[in-house]
């Protein structure tokens, strides 16, 4: 049995929580949080107990870490849990600098712990499906990857102005899609941006639409547009074109009910945002990382995955401050 810690109550804290104590591997032992009240609560609602970082860590029972508190702590328990020969899940990204990002990588590759990060996109069940069928050859070498990803509405002007900006809060994810899917590196960056509408976000020096083109060295491009306000729900959605045909993954709807009338053909808009719509990934990358530790088998995305994504959103940023594309082989 896995005893495991969890850093972190908050939302993406319940919902790894929920999903571990179902891992027949895994057992939650301890609850961490600076809010005790809702350590509390959570530990209550698992069996598990509540303690601060130092003794969960100190415990040797505990040989399994699941970092789910908020990004400033990621690179602080990352390195603690690694000396403490703790195997490590943690949330993106790994930390908004990537200096702390890439003492985090040596500290892992020194002390050889098992290290996931949570790009939970891999695992939702659509997304695998067409990453399958692009390997399996069905539509040729892969030559143009369109990512859409849009939240309904802009986060607190607070959480902007701590977030790292619109390419590492939002776009790290598809930075690790575009890798993922196209299973290669970018050698190009360009990226370009504005806040229409939103000044006081525009003042905090940040973006609520974006656009990014990276070519990797096989020549194929990629293109992801994003934006910070979708009206209609939380848009996800990709297409890859290859040589012999298209294969693409669509929105997640609540139902898929279709209404036929006189006046219009409708149906439901897209789940309302990340919890709803990869609950089932969520549930699938614990279920990776338990399986696993129980079984060694190799974790994946591990700590350079995370490296990789949050180096693009880097030079992404850049490319956008600098208003020119950006050479990279990475």
């Amino acid at each position: 049995m896995i005893e495991v810690a969890l850093f972190g109550a908050g939302r993406i804290g319940k919902i790894h929580a929920a999903n571990l104590v179902r891992h027949p591997k895994a057992r939650l032992r301890y609850v961490v949080d600076v809010h005790d009240a809702a350590a509390a609560e959570l530990a209550r609602a698992h069996g598990a107990r509540v303690a601060s970082a130092e003794q969960a860590l100190a415990d040797p029972a505990v040989s399994a870490v699941v970092i789910g508190s908020s990004t400033d702590t990621h690179a602080d328990l990352i390195q603690r849990s690694a000396l403490a020969s703790k195997a490590i899940f943690c949330e993106k990204p790994v930390d908004l600098d990537i200096g702390r990002a890439r003492a985090c990588a040596d500290t892992i590759a020194r002390t050889g712990v098992a290290c996931m990060i949570g790009f939970q996109r891999r695992f939702d069940p659509t997304f695998r499906a067409l990453k399958q069928r692009l390997d399996a050859g069905e539509i040729g070498a892969p030559e143009v990857l369109l990512i859409t990803s849009r939240d309904p509405g802009p986060p607190p002007l607070d959480y902007i102005a701590r977030s790292g900006g619109v390419f590492k809060d939002m776009l790290i994810h598809d930075f690790d899609i575009f890798r993922w899917i196209l299973g290669a590196e970018a050698v190009s960056v360009y990226a370009t941006g504005a806040a229409p509408e939103f000044p006081e976000i525009a003042a905090a020096g940040d973006l609520t639409t974006a656009a990014v083109t990276l070519r990797t060295r096989e020549g194929a491009l990629c293109q992801i547009n994003t934006s910070r306000r979708a009206a209609y729900g939380y848009d996800q959605r990709f297409e890859v074109l290859g040589s012999r045909g298209l294969l693409q993954a669509g929105n997640q709807r609540p139902t898929e009910v279709v209404a036929w009338n006189a006046q219009a053909i409708s149906q439901d808009t897209p789940e309302a945002f990340f919890l709803e719509r990869y609950r089932a990934a969520y549930a699938l990358e614990i279920e990776h990382f338990f399986d696993g530790l129980s079984q060694g088998t190799p974790l994946h995305p591990n700590i350079d995955d995370g490296i990789k994504a949050l180096e693009l959103a880097e030079l992404a940023t850049r490319s956008w401050r600098e208003g020119r594309a950006l050479d990279c082989s990475i």
